[in-house]
Parts: C-alpha cells; sequence; structure tokens
C-alpha cells in the first residue's frame, strides 16, 4: 500500500515553486537590424562585464562568443546577437547601465535577436516566409536569417519563453526601420509585432517598447519620421533620440553609429527604461534566503498541523503524476481527486460530501486565498483574476482527503 505523507508533498511542492522564476532578475528582449546587431568595434573596456549582466545566447553556433550556445545563459560580452558579423550594439550598455543603476539584488538579462538589413516584415509572423523568400540574393542576409533556424521572431520567443523560467521579461528595446524608411506603414507593422510578443509570452498590457532613432544624418535620415509616429501606436512606445550622435562608423552611407555613440545610445536606452519602468525596478520584497526560510517554516508546520489535524497523516491507495512543472503531486485517492487545469483552475471531485479545508499558498508560503467550504462532487474553482499571476501551492484536507498541488496562474 503505497503511502505519501502530504506535510512531505506539501514540502516538495514549496521547494518547486522556489525554483520558479526569480522576481529578481529582470530580463529585456533586443531586436532590430544592424544597428541592433552592432557595427562598433569592440573595445578592451567593453571586455569587462559585471557577473550581474547575463546573456542568453539565441543564435545557432557560438564560436565568436566563448562559452556561448543556444537557450544558454553566460556573461553579457559582446557580440550579443550572433557571430554573423555582430559587434558592439546599443544593448551592450543598456544592459551595463541597467546593472549600475539596479540594487545589487537584481540582475539583468538580455536576449538579443537582430539582422542586418532587414525589414520589420521579417519580424511578421504571418508573412515572414514570403519576405525571407523575396531575399534569397542576398547571401550575407540569408547566413543571418539561418542563424536563428530561418525564423527570427520564432526565435526570439522560443528563447523569451525559456527565460521566463529564469526571470521576468520587463521590457523590449528595438532599433529598425533604416530599411523601411520610405514605408509609411511601418509603424502599424511595429505595433503588429509588439502586439504578437505580448500575445506569444503571455505578457502583461504595460510592457515598456523603446525605440530608437537612426543617424540625422545620412541615407536613412527618413526613417526617424516614422520613428517619431510610434507612440501614437501605443501608450508602451517610447523614443530614444539620437541627437548629437553624428560622427558615424564612416560606412560611406552614414547609417551606423561609431563604438562611442552605441555606448551612449545604450546608456540613453537605459535611463529611459529607468524613468518608464520606475517603482517596477525594485527588488522583490524579501531575498532568495529569505524565501527559502519562509519555505522551510511553513512546510514544516503545515506538516504538523497536517499530523495533528488527524491520526492518519498518510493518504491511502493514491497514486502519483506530472503535472508539467516538474515534481510529483498526490491525486486520486478513495475520497477523490484534485487536479490543475492548464488554465491554471482547481478541479476538485470528492466522492463523499462534507467540509474541505482548501488553502492557496504563495510562493514565499504565505496564505493567500481561503476555499474552504463544504463540497460534494465535482467542483471547479476559478483562481484567474482573483490572484495575480504566478505560482503557487494549493492545500485540500478533509475527511479521507489531503492533497497538495502546485498551480500557475496565468
Amino acid at each position: 500500500m503505497k503511502k505519501i505523507l502530504l506535510g512531505a508533498a506539501f514540502a516538495m511542492a514549496l521547494s518547486q515553486v522556489n525554483a520558479a522564476p526569480d522576481p529578481n532578475f529582470h530580463i529585456y528582449l533586443a531586436f532590430g537590424q544592424s544597428n541592433m546587431e552592432g557595427q562598433g568595434d569592440i573595445g578592451d573596456q567593453d571586455r569587462s562585464v559585471d557577473e550581474r549582466f547575463q546573456l542568453l545566447w539565441s543564435a545557432d553556433g557560438g564560436s565568436c562568443n566563448q562559452g556561448a550556445s543556444k537557450g544558454k545563459w553566460i556573461k553579457a560580452t559582446p557580440p550579443l546577437a550572433h557571430c554573423q558579423g555582430a559587434k558592439l550594439g546599443p544593448a551592450d550598455y543598456f544592459g551595463r547601465t541597467m546593472v549600475e543603476k539596479a540594487d545589487s539584488q537584481i540582475k539583468v538579462g538580455i536576449i538579443s535577436v537582430a539582422v542586418a538589413g532587414c525589414s520589420i516584415k521579417l519580424f511578421d509572423k504571418d508573412n515572414y516566409k514570403s519576405y525571407v523568400s523575396s531575399q534569397q540574393g542576398q547571401s550575407w542576409m540569408i547566413q543571418r536569417i539561418n542563424a536563428y533556424g530561418g525564423n527570427p521572431y520564432g526565435r526570439l520567443i522560443e528563447m523569451a519563453k525559456k527565460a521566463q523560467e529564469d526571470g521576468v521579461i520587463k521590457g523590449i528595446i528595438f532599433h529598425q526601420g533604416e530599411t523601411d524608411a520610405g514605408d509609411g506603414q511601418w509603424p502599424s507593422a511595429v505595433k503588429k509585432v509588439y502586439d504578437n510578443i505580448i500575445k506569444d509570452l503571455d505578457l502583461g498590457n504595460d510592457i515598456p517598447f523603446l525605440a530608437g532613432e537612426v543617424l540625422r544624418t545620412g541615407v536613412s535620415k527618413g526613417a526617424n519620421n516614422n520613428i517619431a509616429k510610434l507612440p501614437q501606436q501605443s501608450k508602451n512606445f517610447y523614443v530614444v533620440s539620437s541627437e548629437g550622435f553624428n560622427q558615424a562608423l564612416g560606412d560611406g552611407q552614414n547609417v551606423h553609429f561609431t563604438s562611442q555613440e552605441y555606448r551612449d545610445f545604450g546608456k540613453r536606452y537605459a535611463e529611459k527604461m529607468i524613468e518608464v519602468l520606475g517603482d517596477k525596478l525594485k527588488p522583490a520584497a524579501e531575498s532568495s534566503s529569505s524565501v527559502a526560510e519562509s519555505s522551510s517554516s511553513v512546510a514544516e508546520s503545515s506538516s504538523s498541523e497536517v499530523a495533528s489535524s488527524s491520526s492518519e497523516t498518510s493518504v491511502e491507495g493514491s497514486s502519483s503524476s506530472e503535472n508539467g512543472m516538474g515534481f510529483t503531486q498526490v491525486e486520486n485517492f478513495a475520497g477523490g481527486s484534485l487536479s490543475i487545469t492548464k488554465t491554471g483552475d482547481i478541479q476538485l471531485s470528492v466522492a463523499k460530501a462534507g467540509l474541505l479545508t482548501v488553502k492557496v499558498y504563495s510562493s514565499l508560503g504565505k496564505e493567500v486565498l481561503d476555499l474552504s467550504g463544504n463540497y460534494a462532487g465535482a467542483n471547479t474553482l476559478m483562481l484567474a483574476g482573483r490572484l495575480p499571476a504566478g505560482r503557487y501551492v494549493v492545500s485540500a484536507l478533509g475527511e479521507g482527503f489531503k492533497a497538495t498541488k502546485a498551480v500557475m496562474v496565468k
């Protein structure tokens, strides 16, 4: 006869929830074309990076960046985008400045996906294939696109979802538009890409999107007319000025910034992000050590509470299953069953009508919702809208019924 102690199950659930995304790991998406790739020479000063500034390498192949491989966090030394000619760009000193200005508890992560010369059409998930087909004669661009598996937008989302397992996406920085300088529909096309990112990553409605101006001289200067219209598309859109950047890289067309201008531009992006996010950049109220202490305390008290509430502290004839969150949970007992739907709702099936103590705890082990009451038959307990998005633990206790499960509220 299989026995699973509820106190142990609760401790296991809490320990796994505390392996959830770190609220003090702030992640930013960076995408665009050549200026976001970075075209500035990498100097000695650029190779020294604070350990708190991390990069999730997004490209196939990482020989140009020591230790880089797709989907792996590494220290954010340039280049950040790929090994097909990317150098120093604005994302480098954006991240460094965010770390410098942040509380010491905060880490910053960057996900960079950028393709030189590309139109915004490359990031349109519905139509990118036709755009890629139209660029087959541009071998240098196709090489960059292929570094992202042939679908840069798809790779950005793939890596961002992976990053969400470790931290919290706070904002997006963007530099693109030179190629589309004459396209009056570009602002709305950018908004479509932004909306898709928000939807595909299940983000909130307040994620800031910072777009940098192009050089105010040179062949692409007209793109600034489009960029200036972006804030009309969304309250979350902001423009980062390129005023004073006019040295240019010497590429003959005044398209790319110099290394020093990239450094200064990155700082401007960071200053704007800090201004926009404000208090959202403050560290979570409790450090990871206090979280662990709180979880341990709650697990111990829960185990004691269960032991004292019933002389039988184990679940008889129970089975276990995986809920996709990486750990085993109690399920299907003689008294009924407790399961979690994909949408994050609790389903209780009770064989014998009666009083159940049903409580929901935060990842810190704090009780946040009491759903106790009389239950009979099948019951669905909705959590969406009642709790902020995040990971929780639900505990149910009654006659012949004991269970503990993790739940993700979206």
